[in-house]
């Protein structure tokens, strides 16, 4: 397929997704190091745990984003079908589990 030439608005709304996706990351990172930085909230495993995940994910995310990115600018330019996205999915399975390991650890918690 010959390029085509491309509308730079669709240029900077890609590019403005991007930034969304790294927002995105940056909360899930900030979110794992707040649950280290904060007084113990139950179990500390747990929550060690629940904080990594968010933090290797936010990290994931990012270099997904990128590619993801990348991908769609090369189909505009090409003139090609936008490529698919799972990362809408996997970020809902990941905040989800989130969410049953925060309600588990609350639901442990010891007051006192």
């Amino acid at each position: 397929m010959a390029a085509v030439s491309l509308d730079y608005r669709f240029t900077l709304a890609n590019e403005r997704t991007f930034l969304a996706w790294i927002r995105t990351t940056l909360a899930l990172i900030g979110g794992g190091v707040a649950l280290i930085v904060l007084p113990d909230l139950g179990i500390g495993e747990l929550r060690h745990g629940l904080s990594a995940l968010l933090i290797a994910f936010g990290g994931v995310l990012a270099v997904l984003s990128v590619r993801r990115w990348r991908r769609v600018q090369e189909a505009m330019t090409a003139g090609a079908d936008l490529p698919s996205s799972r990362l809408p999915v996997i970020l809902g399975a990941v905040l989800l589990t989130t969410a049953i390991v925060a309600l588990g650890l609350l639901a442990l918690r010891v007051p006192g």
